[in-house]
């Protein structure tokens, strides 16, 4: 015999906690079913351990800066295994307040994958779930080649991994993950190579931020590679060697780490059995109330392949919990003016679209101001940074699409202007804010 539940959550990541955390208070019956520890890539492997990193290097680049401002720092040596083991134990006790917190809403957790027999049964181990509602939230993982050696090198999974800070990484990819943990080995004392693919990195960002990061990369010591299809891996007697496409031979390395991008994990859960189509990827298709081709099956978060960042997948989680358990028919995410940040050195900020896209959008009626300065605290040091800003308006009341920030600060300030972009902000509107001074911030409303 079946037991029974309003809804079962497939997965213990950001989306599905939200939705199964949103569906209980409104008195559901809520199973969440994940092997691993909760909270999913960004607890565990992503958001939380990678910006204590950030916050690592960032640290290491103000004691570089600090002789510029009086300080005679002697700057000794970074303990990687100290940083490692308190970063691991604050994950370890974010992982048990997620716990407390399913505990305290009566919400059962079973540590276990779980994976569809039907549309309306989960099988969690020996155990078979009947469910009203089913949220599919699995997220996703690193993508490692299918080239000879690849099993030699890490992925981003496994740079948390690591107990000591190796001296010499050979970091493969060029999008965010790639240029941030980067960015954050250099910083920390390593000696990074990056090989792209093409001729840049964050390809789909606007051409400003990407000539702006690979600047600042070179500048702070990394070595760009560019055309470098990786062909295969090799360990010789001095290390790992890097074989690229074009013949090149790259190396020695202590570490080679993957990141080329990130794939549903989707694979043996039995969507095929449920019938729930996935696209050629297999990312799972839905609409825009996050249900799929079959009704009381739903997906959010990475293994939907639409905006892979945390809050969107609480925020798609949380309203599609309450357009089904609470009433609010209708309510859905909307996915546009989305605000995200790399954590690079300095920081980017990106809402809305590129010059590129805006173009292609709205052809002619496009205007762009843009801003290039030092900021304040770099223009007393011997490291000096430049800040780049652009925003991308529209129409004869120049409505704000598209704002890109380059610069300390910029993962901070984003947050307002994404507000006011979100609210249908002009550059008048922008203009009419009195700025505050002395701040990187002030140049987005006194732009000319």
């Amino acid at each position: 015999m079946s037991e029974e539940r309003d809804l079962v959550v497939i997965g213990g990541g950001s989306g599905g906690l939200a939705a199964a955390q949103r569906a209980a208070e409104y008195g559901a019956r809520v199973t969440v079913l994940e092997y691993a520890p909760l909270g999913g890539t960004c607890v565990n492997v992503g958001c939380v351990p990678k910006k204590i990193m950030w916050n690592a290097a960032s640290l290491a680049h103000a004691i570089e800066d600090a002789p510029s401002y009086g300080f005679n720092i002697d700057e000794g040596n970074h303990d990687w295994p100290a940083l490692k083991s308190k970063r691991d134990a604050y994950v370890q006790n974010l992982n048990k307040i997620y716990a407390r917190n399913l505990a305290s809403k009566n919400i059962e957790h079973i540590n276990v994958s779980g994976s569809l027999d039907g549309a309306n049964v989960v099988r969690a181990g020996d155990r078979r779930i009947r469910a009203k509602h089913i949220i599919v939230a699995v997220g996703g993982s690193p993508v490692v080649p299918e080239l000879p050696g690849a099993e030699l090198g890490i992925t981003s999974d496994g740079f948390f991994e690591l107990e000591h800070l190796p001296g010499r990484v050979a970091m493969v990819g060029s999008g965010y993950i790639a240029v941030e943990l980067g960015g954050m080995l250099r910083a920390l004392g390593a000696h990074v190579d990056l090989f792209a693919r093409f001729d840049s990195v964050l390809r789909s960002f606007d051409e400003m931020l990407q000539s702006a990061l690979v600047e600042t990369m070179e500048a702070d010591g990394i070595g760009m590679h560019w055309g470098a299809a990786p062909e295969a891996v090799q360990r010789l007697d001095d290390g790992l060697w890097l074989s690229a496409a074009d013949g090149r031979q790259h190396g020695p390395f202590d570490e080679l780490i993957w990141a080329i991008g990130r794939q549903p994990s989707t694979h043996n859960m039995g969507l095929d059995l449920a019938g729930v189509e996935t696209d050629t990827n297999g990312y799972i298709s839905v609409d825009k109330f996050q249900v799929t081709n079959i009704p009381n099956i739903y997906a959010v978060g990475d293994v939907t392949g639409r905006v892979a960042l945390t809050p969107v997948a609480i925020a798609a989680g949380r309203r599609l919990a309450d357009r089904v358990f609470g009433g609010m028919t209708g309510r859905y995410l909307d996915y546009e003016n989305i605000a995200s940040v790399v954590f690079s050195h300095p920081p980017i900020g990106v809402c809305g679209l590129t010059e590129r896209q805006a173009r292609e959008k709205y052809s002619d009626d496009v205007k762009v101001y843009m801003s290039e300065f030092v900021p304040m605290f770099n223009s007393f040091t011997t490291h000096r940074t430049k800040s780049r800003m652009k925003l991308i308006t529209t129409g004869n009341d120049e409505r704000v699409v598209g704002c890109h920030l380059f610069g300390p600060g910029s993962d901070e300030m984003l947050q307002g202007f994404s507000v006011a972009m979100h609210m249908g902000a002009t550059k008048r509107d922008f203009d009419d804010t009195v700025a505050i001074h002395p701040t990187s911030a002030e140049e987005l409303v006194t732009m000319r």
